[in-house]
């Protein structure tokens, strides 16, 4: 019985810790919005890629996003089910979202870039550097 409690309450920190840090909720903020590839990251939050990219397989390690890969890109998605927890944690997150300056500037970036052109991973031929610079 201790030794399930202790698994479930590290299952619980590790959930926290996933959230605690800003680059992490950004992206879980975003993909709780769609499915999205680390060219959308990039072009959104403007980090570059090895951040994002770290960051994405710390989140996918924990078990709240899983990755599918098409050739070369990687699209990455909320789990679903969604990890005990998460659920009502990211309900939370949406509830806070609309009054955060940074999560509406990412959605606005977000908006410009799908109203504009899909990325490379989607449409070959269209180069990386227009993707980023439609973003802003």
């Amino acid at each position: 019985m201790i030794c399930r409690e202790i698994v479930r309450f590290v299952h619980v920190l590790r959930l926290y810790d996933c959230l605690c840090d800003a680059t992490r909720l950004r992206l879980i903020h975003l993909l709780a919005q769609r499915p999205l590839c680390v060219c959308h990251f990039e072009a959104v939050l403007r980090l570059p890629q090895a951040k994002i990219s770290r960051h994405l397989a710390y989140l996918r390690r924990n078990g709240l996003v899983t990755c599918t890969q098409t050739g070369p890109w990687r699209t990455y998605a909320l789990a679903a089910p969604a990890p005990a927890g998460l659920a009502a944690n990211l309900a939370c997150l949406q509830d806070l979202a609309p009054d955060e300056p940074v999560f509406r500037r990412d959605r606005a970036r977000l908006a410009r870039l799908a109203a504009q052109v899909d990325c490379g991973c989607a449409t070959p031929g269209v180069p990386r550097r227009r993707l980023l610079r439609l973003s802003r």
